[in-house]
């Protein structure tokens, strides 16, 4: 009985090196980010929920950055920290 030949690899491979580059370009601060690309009412109801859900003193909870894009839409990222000690 044959052993059967071993599958290419080249798949695995490509999403490994891609999942690499991936995790080099993220910031290595500890924080979490979400961009998001809302109106602008659903936008500040969106970063009130943030600030709700994970508390600005034991998240840092933060909007990082923020840009008016036409059509009154807001594009923003929150950062917070993964848990709170």
């Amino acid at each position: 009985m044959r052993t059967p030949a071993r599958p290419p690899l080249d798949g695995l491979r490509k999403r490994l090196e891609r999942s690499r580059a991936e995790r080099e370009r993220e910031p290595r601060d500890g924080f979490l980010r979400e961009t998001f690309v809302l109106p602008r009412p659903a936008a500040r109801l969106k970063a009130k929920e943030w600030f709700e859900r994970f508390p600005k003193q034991a998240y840092w909870t933060e909007i990082e950055s923020w840009f008016e894009r036409p059509g009154d839409v807001i594009e923003f990222t929150m950062r917070r920290l993964p848990a709170a000690d």
